[in-house]
C-alpha cells in the first residue's frame, strides 16, 4: 500500500501533485510519503502487538534524518551498521537503549563510539569480533549486551547479491560452530550474551525461508540453554519483500501469522529489523525527459536521472515502474524503449526493453518504489551532484535535503602547492 494516486489525471503524493514539486525543486528529486512510511510501520507493529516484540528500523534502507525522526517519534528502535548511522540516529532523536549495531566489519573506533553511546546491543558476526568488543568494553569500563549472528545455511530465494543466510555468504557464525563459539564467549569478562540473531537476506516474498531458519535456530537455542546459556532474545532481522512489479509478498499480518506459532512459548523476546518493508514503496524519483533518440533497433528515452542517482537497475537488474505525471500520457500506443541516463556508461539505465508509451521531451516521469536503497546508494559519479529529497505530509511538503551544488562536489578537497606548481609549465 502507498499513498500515490492519479487525481483528476495528475499523479499525487498524498495531497500534493508531483508536478508542483518538480516545477519548484527541479529534477532529479526523491519524494517520500510520510503517511506511507508511518502506515507501514504501524501495520507491522499492530501485527505483532500481542507478543513481546520490538521493531528496529534498518537505517541502511533510507537514512534521511526526517524519516528517522518521524520513526523515532512513532516508537521505533534502530538497526545500524556503521558509526555514521549511529550519528544520524542520535541527531534524529533516536533512543540509544533501542539501537542495535550489526555488520561484519565494525572498526575499533565504531565499537568504542557505540559502547560510549550506551546502545542496547551488538550483533556480533564472528569470534574475533567478540574478542575485540570485549577488549574495548573492558578498556572503557563498560559491560555490553551482545548476541551472535547465526548463519543457518538457508536459501532465501532472492537475488544473489542480497542473500545473506547461506554458508558461502560472509555473514554470521555457521550454525554448527555456534555452541562452541557461545561457550568461549561466555568466558569474556565484559560481554553479556543475551540471545541469537538472524538475517537471511532481503526482498524475501515467501515465509518458508523464515520458517526454516527459525526452526533451525530454535534448535540451537535449545542446545545453548542446555549448556547453561541464558537466551532471552531472538532477533529475526528484516528482509520482508515489497511489490515492485508482480511480486506477491505477505502482508504484515500474514507474516506474523506464519512465524509467531513457532516462537510462542519459547520465552524469547522477538526483535524485527525491517527497512525496505517500511520505506520502499514510500518513495519516487522524479526525472524529466531530456532527449528522445530513435536508433536502428530501439528507441532511447534519455532522462536527467542516471545510475549515480538510482543504481539498483544496473546493480541488481531491479525493476522499477516508470509512470508519467499526467495520466493521459500513459494511454497512447505502447512500444519497447530503454529509459537511460546521462552517465558515460552503457550500464546507465533505469529500464530496458520497457513496454510503455513514448514520453515527450520535457515531460516528467516518476520512478516508483525507490524509497529503499535509492538515495542512500547514490553517488557523485561523473561529478554529478546528488538529488534533492522532499518529504510530503498530507497537503504539505518540505525539502529535507537540498540539491548538491558544484561547490559541494569539491568541498573538503585541496590542491597542494606541489600539484599546483606542476601545472605552471610554459605554454606553446
Amino acid at each position: 500500500m502507498d499513498l500515490y494516486a492519479y487525481r483528476r489525471g495528475v499523479l499525487h503524493c498524498e495531497g500534493v501533485p508531483l508536478q508542483k514539486i518538480a516545477d519548484a525543486v527541479g529534477t532529479p528529486t526523491y519524494v517520500y510519503s510520510l503517511g506511507t512510511v508511518l502506515g507501514h510501520y504501524r501495520r507491522l507493529a499492530e501485527a505483532f502487538a500481542d507478543t513481546d516484540c520490538q521493531i528496529y528500523y534498518s537505517v541502511k534502507a533510507n537514512s534521511s534524518l526526517a524519516l528517522l525522526a518521524a520513526l523515532a517519534q512513532a516508537g521505533a528502535g534502530f538497526d545500524i551498521v556503521s558509526a555514521g548511522e549511529l550519528y544520524r540516529v542520535r541527531r534524529a532523536g533516536g533512543v540509544m537503549a533501542k539501537t542495535v549495531f550489526a555488520g561484519v566489519g565494525k572498526t575499533d573506533a565504531e565499537i568504542a563510539s557505540a559502547v560510549k553511546a550506551g546502545i542496547q546491543m551488538f550483533n556480533m558476526e564472528s569470534w574475533p569480533e567478540a574478542e575485540r568488543l570485549n577488549a574495548i568494553a573492558r578498556r572503557l569500563g563498560k559491560r555490553v549486551r551482545a548476541d551472535f549472528r547465526i548463519n543457518p545455511d538457508v536459501d532465501a530465494h532472492t537475488h544473489a547479491h542480497i542473500t545473506t543466510g547461506r554458508s558461502e555468504n560472509k555473514f554470521g557464525v555457521p550454525i554448527a560452530e555456534a555452541p562452541a563459539v557461545y561457550d568461549r564467549a561466555r568466558k569474556l569478562s565484559h560481554l553479556d550474551l543475551v540471545g541469537v540473531h538472524l538475517h537471511i537476506g532481503s526482498q524475501i516474498t515467501d515465509v518458508a525461508p523464515y520458517q526454516a531458519a527459525i526452526r533451525k535456530t530454535l534448535a540451537l537455542v535449545k542446545t545453548l540453554r542446555s549448556r547453561g546459556h541464558d537466551m532471552r532474545t531472538f532477533d529475526l532481522g528484516g528482509g520482508m519483500g515489497i511489490i515492485y512489479d508482480r511480486e506477491r509478498p505477505r502482508t504484515a499480518r500474514e507474516f506474523a501469522k506464519a512465524i509467531l506459532p513457532l516462537l510462542r512459548g519459547q520465552g524469547l523476546k522477538l526483535l524485527l529489523e525491517p527497512g525496505r518493508f517500511i520505506v520502499g514503496n514510500a518513495g519516487v524519483l522524479l526525472t524529466h525527459v531530456v532527449y528522445v533518440k530513435p536508433a536502428a533497433r530501439k528507441t532511447f528515452v534519455i532522462v536527467d536521472a542516471g545510475m549515480n542517482d538510482l543504481i539498483r537497475p544496473t546493480l541488481y537488474g531491479a525493476y522499477h515502474a516508470i509512470v508519467p505525471l499526467r495520466e493521459r500520457e500513459a494511454k497512447g500506443a505502447k512500444r519497447k524503449i530503454d529509459v537511460v541516463g546521462p552517465i558515460c556508461e552503457s550500464g546507465d539505465f533505469l529500464a530496458k526493453d520497457r513496454l510503455m508509451t513514448l514520453p515527450s521531451v520535457g515531460r516528467c516521469l516518476a520512478v516508483r518504489s525507490v524509497g529503499a536503497y535509492g538515495f542512500v546508494m547514490s553517488s557523485n559519479y561523473n561529478s554529478r551532484g546528488r538529488a534533492a529529497e522532499v518529504l510530503v505530509d498530507g497537503k504539505q511538503w518540505h525539502v529535507i535535503r537540498r540539491r548538491e551544488s558544484y561547490a559541494d562536489l569539491v568541498r573538503g578537497e585541496t590542491v597542494p602547492p606541489a600539484a599546483a606548481g606542476r601545472g605552471r609549465g610554459r605554454r606553446g
